[in-house]
């Protein structure tokens, strides 16, 4: 995954709360291969009919969305089943964070995993930055990693938390392997002094 430390992008409004990784990603493509662009079927069952036509009105879809890197939504983003797809989805789309008041449990752990950074803001601050994407679509959020800051379009600046292994290995783009490898040597060193 590539190294997240500093992110300056449009961010896209889903001002509702309760979406869920079905939403996300329907459950018929959780079969694909990992090499598969999962982006193509994020939020699909919102986006397109069953006909295939478009669905008119959608935010992802909006000219003023495009090249959205930040998802900013309503409490409990990504609630429901534990499909690590539904990262995936948002990831290979090109989301680097998303900004909500609270994340369903298992999402939050996938997608610092994967690469997706997962801000918890208070619920009147995200109903704020709501607010203004709404009334300035296609406005640009920024976020501070090594900071644990993220900036509103008005200038309102907000601290979060994340876990400190996480955002090491966000900040380095490496995931739990990656990191593990890393420390091969000093693994190997402990294995040949604790030989039976």
């Amino acid at each position: 995954m590539e190294p997240f430390t500093h992110l300056d992008a449009v961010a896209l409004p889903m001002p509702r709360p309760n979406i869920d990784t079905d939403q996300i990603v329907p459950a018929r493509y959780l079969q694909k291969p990992r090499t598969e662009d999962f982006g193509a079927f994020l939020f699909r069952d919102l986006r397109v009919a069953a006909d295939g036509r478009p669905i008119a009105g959608f935010a992802l879809d909006a000219a003023d969305y495009a090249g959205a890197r930040i998802i900013v939504a309503e409490r409990n983003f990504g609630c429901g089943s534990s499909r690590e797809q539904a990262v995936w989805a948002l990831y290979d789309y090109g989301m680097r964070a998303a900004i909500a008041p609270s994340f369903g449990d298992i999402f939050a752990g996938n997608a610092l995993k994967n690469g997706l950074l997962p801000i918890v803001l208070l619920e009147r601050d995200v109903a704020a930055l709501l607010a203004q994407l709404a009334a300035h679509p296609g406005a640009r959020v920024r976020v501070d990693l090594p900071a644990q800051r993220v900036t509103f379009p008005d200038g309102a600046s907000h601290a979060f938390a994340v876990d400190p292994f996480a955002k090491e290995c966000l900040l380095e783009g490496r995931d739990e392997i990656d990191y593990t490898l890393s420390r091969l040597s000093a693994i190997e060193a402990f294995e040949a002094r604790h030989e039976f």
